[in-house]
């Protein structure tokens, strides 16, 4: 079949169930995989074979990216630990444990072949997961560590894996694999860093949204190639990169920029990932005729595969105790340590019952001073943080059963050298882990949520923040309008603005092109102003993500409309 045609039908196909799977209330990675393994046994239906290079070097790192653009930079650094212990430590634990059963139950494949193994059923998948989550209104808390968990396991995993494979044709030491995965981090991160400084500079002197959006379609390779090519973790240097660009933009990208990039990706990366999960139904076909023409059982390699899924689900349960643990710990020692900080952020603000601490704020610089204010108010939110988004016992059920293995496993099985024996056993097995997992504990996961009754945000205590942080706007719009700098503006002019401060409107119509182009230039100025004071409160980390996304779109779509305005030439 024509291959223009194969992508048509194929997109066609995944918006079709998608839009049933909304309607019957299903998570459409679900309905996908289900759709493609009926249509993999239906006469006449293409198979198409992708190679697994494609998927890990063409598909994955612009999903990562897109996932890593959207994660705030201050909930991935309040979360390190979790997200840590989920996707290095549960994943080289699994890796053990897996490729210790492999070797028991295939004992011809030698060590280093049931550890590759091992390493390829490891990572998570977080999209069936998260898309499950945040329709049943899973807490911030919970969907960020299940986002950052899937953005860095995949790093974890493919390292494992390429040790692996070098081990079974060679020999490789536990210390050889320790020093490799710290290399691969440590150049990994300052590529990931450096890539995302210099997109965001460069991308903010072309002024065109179309420039901007087509740039940021090659940044995550940008970032993938050189650290593959240094021997790093490509995949982290793109979640890196990702994570920069999503920190930094809004300080410099204009947001008509922003906002048409932000669709565009979101666009690309649904038809990636849907993509992917209906290519992994579809290839359930291919995979049992080339297990039949290597001699394998299929009925071996799917006994084989539920106890490599038993033992995975069993395992993330079992660690995410400890982890639950942990943050408890974390949370009573925030409580121990709150009152000090009070004491000390009081004297900050003239408290003078404290004589050594003020003779010593006295002696110091004003910009030591307010560097010093600054990381005690960080240290606050953090604190503040963990009193109040907790993710306790009921959120530790969700979060060790929402495991789910993806499209990324079996593209990665397919990565296995072709003289492995029994290859295609291997990647029936690791076929046979992906599916089950993906449907039994993704089916089942709307139930456990349910049942483990995790409690929502609270829409009260949002609202009350949201109307805090607008307050906040609003006096960083009154002090521009106080004393406009760009002056002078006409008092309709002055009145028009402050009137649109509180309830937007458009731009005057009718009135002289003097009026207008000076209502363009100030309220851009304010909507400047309000976007730097909400950058202020993004880094002092007081206001949650949900709050601050929320006001950064009113303001982006406000300050788009304007910028549009501003740059049509007047009639």
């Amino acid at each position: 079949m024509n291959l223009t045609l194969v992508a048509v039908l194929g997109v066609v196909i995944i918006v079709v169930v998608a839009a049933f799977s909304e309607r019957l209330n299903l998570a459409a990675p679900l309905s996908l995989v289900v759709a493609g393994i009926g249509l993999s046994f239906l006469p006449g239906v293409p198979h198409p074979e992708v190679e697994p290079e494609l998927i890990l070097a063409g598909v994955l790192p612009p999903l990562l990216y897109s996932a890593a653009v959207n994660m705030p930079m201050v909930d991935f650094r309040r979360n390190i630990r979790p997200i840590t212990g989920l996707a290095v430590l549960l994943v080289v634990g699994t890796t053990l444990g897996a490729g210790w059963l492999f070797h028991w139950l295939v004992p011809g494949i030698g060590w280093p072949a049931a550890f590759a193994l091992g390493a390829v059923i490891s990572p998570t998948d977080a999209v069936a997961a998260t898309s499950v989550g945040r329709r049943l209104g899973l807490p911030p808390r919970l969907l960020t560590v299940l986002e950052g968990e899937g953005l860095v396991n995949d790093a974890s995993a493919l390292v494992l894996l390429r040790s692996a494979v070098a081990a079974v044709a060679g020999s490789v030491s536990v210390w050889g694999v320790v020093g490799e995965f710290a290399f691969s981090v440590v150049v990994a991160v300052g590529i990931g860093i450096l890539v995302g400084i210099v997109n965001v500079r460069a991308r903010a002197l072309l002024g065109n949204a179309v420039l901007n959006t087509a740039i940021s379609f090659v940044v995550p390779f940008i970032a993938f190639l050189p650290a593959e090519e240094a021997g790093a973790s490509g995949v982290l240097a793109v979640v890196v990169a990702g994570l920069v660009t999503g920190h930094l933009a809004p300080r410099h990208l204009r947001a008509t920029d922003r906002l048409a990039e932000t669709v565009n990706w979101r666009t690309a990366a649904f038809l990636l990932e849907s993509g992917m999960f209906l290519l992994m139904g579809l290839s359930v076909k291919t995979l049992i005729d080339e297990a039949h023409e290597d001699g394998s059982s299929v009925w071996r390699a799917l006994a084989i595969g539920l106890a490599a899924s038993a033992l995975v689900i069993v395992a993330r349960v079992v660690f995410v105790g400890p982890l639950v643990a942990g943050l408890y710990r974390e949370q009573r020692k925030a409580a121990r340590f709150k009152p000090r900080l009070e004491t000390t952020q009081a004297v900050l603000r003239g408290d003078e019952s404290n004589p050594a601490v003020t003779e010593r704020l006295d002696k110091a610089s004003p910009r030591r001073v307010a560097h010093f204010r600054k990381r005690l108010d960080r240290a606050a939110a953090d604190v503040e943080f963990r009193l109040t988004e907790t993710l306790g016992w009921r959120g530790g059920v969700v979060l060790g059963w929402a495991g789910m293995r993806g499209a990324i496993t079996l593209a990665a099985a397919q990565t296995l050298p072709q003289d492995t024996p029994d290859r295609a056993l291997l990647v029936l097995i690791a076929y046979v882990v992906a599916t089950t997992t993906l449907l039994v504990q993704g089916m089942t996961l709307p139930a456990v949520i349910r049942a483990a009754r995790v409690p929502a945000e609270d829409p009260d205590r949002t609202r009350q923040e949201y109307v805090r942080l607008m307050t906040e706007l609003a006096d960083a719009a009154k002090s521009v309008l106080d004393d406009p700098a760009e002056g002078p503006f006409s008092d309709a002019v002055l009145d028009r603005v402050r009137s649109d401060v509180r309830v937007p409107g458009k731009a005057p119509v009718g009135r002289s092109a003097s009026d207008v182009q000076q209502y363009l230039r100030l309220r851009l100025r304010v909507l400047t102003e309000q976007s730097e004071r909400l950058q202020r409160a993004r880094s002092s980390g007081g206001y949650s993500s949900e709050t601050l996304s929320r006001a950064q779109t009113a303001l982006d779509v406000e300050m788009a409309r304007l910028e549009q305005l501003a740059d049509k030439p007047a009639s």
